[in-house]
């Protein structure tokens, strides 16, 4: 009972927190304050509800002995780290999101390529992940490769419908002006479309950190080396070792997260004259 007590102790504790951050002056500071004191009060609440309800550990773990399995396979989970997002996910999403940029160029450079590729690109983005990855993993091993290619699978159209767009974000008559000008397509293209391209752009880089994650963790389900995050949890839930199981998802959402963000402040950087980055 004195669990539960706590929890909802907790609970109203960091409500009432927030609700006087709230009321503060937006700053930084109290930006920053305001999710973390949120996150802080769910884990607290996790550990006392999980202990005072007596809920099975092979249900749900707290959050204590997933901090202590964390501590004690660091060195599993860097391998892991390195095998599913060094490896798989981070090389499928440079040559996906690459492939796509160029191959967006091509489109917008050649019109007639966009009633053949963009269909096509449609139908590949409605396959389900389960339908290719065994099929990928036959063609190109059970290494990381293959890993990587569901990773391109994934990301190439999303990309590619956004750096279409984005191509096609200039009016007419700034491109009449150009013109006018005497500037060529390559001129136009460099100083004036892809400068108004790069919210759409950075859209799509956005979209595609976290389907990138996700392919190469489904993907070594069907098939992968004795290690790689996909591995990993299939076969720890076969032991019934969920605080490893949770170990890998908290590894996962980290490195999702700071993926994002991290494209997230690089589009800030160069983006910082679109009105939805401003203020």
């Amino acid at each position: 009972m004195i669990w539960i007590l706590s929890g909802f102790v907790i609970w109203v504790v960091g409500w009432r927190l927030n609700i006087w951050l709230s009321h503060k002056p937006k700053t930084s500071f109290t930006r920053l304050a305001v999710p973390i004191i949120f996150g802080i009060t769910l884990i607290a609440m996790w550990e006392c509800f999980v202990r005072g309800l007596e809920i099975s550990p092979v249900l749900l773990p707290p959050p204590s002995m997933i901090a202590v399995a964390f501590a004690e396979s660091t060195n599993i989970l860097w391998e892991d780290f390195v095998q599913t997002v060094i490896k798989g996910a981070l090389s499928g999403y440079i040559i996906g999101c690459g492939a796509a940029f160029l191959t967006a160029i091509a489109i917008d450079r050649f019109p007639f390529l966009q009633r053949g590729l963009l269909p096509v690109g449609n139908f590949v983005a409605a396959l389900p992940i389960i339908g290719m990855a065994p099929i990928l993993v036959m063609w190109f091993g059970f290494d990381w490769q293959s890993k990587a290619a569901v990773v391109v699978v994934m990301v190439f159209f999303p990309m590619l419908v956004n750096t279409v767009q984005g191509l096609q974000a200039s009016d007419h008559m700034q491109r009449d002006l150009m013109r006018t000008y005497a500037a060529s397509y390559a001129q136009t293209l460099i100083k004036l479309r892809l400068p108004a391209a790069m919210p759409f752009i950075f859209n799509g880089l956005k979209i595609a950190t976290t389907l990138a994650l996700i392919g190469a963790i489904v993907a070594e389900f069907f098939g992968s080396p004795i290690k790689g995050m996909g591995f990993r949890i299939s076969t720890s839930v076969g032991q019934l070792a969920l605080d490893l199981v949770w170990a890998e998802i908290v590894v996962a959402a980290v490195v999702g997260s700071a993926f994002y963000g991290g494209v997230a402040l690089l589009e800030k950087a160069v983006t910082s004259w679109h009105p939805s980055q401003r203020g």
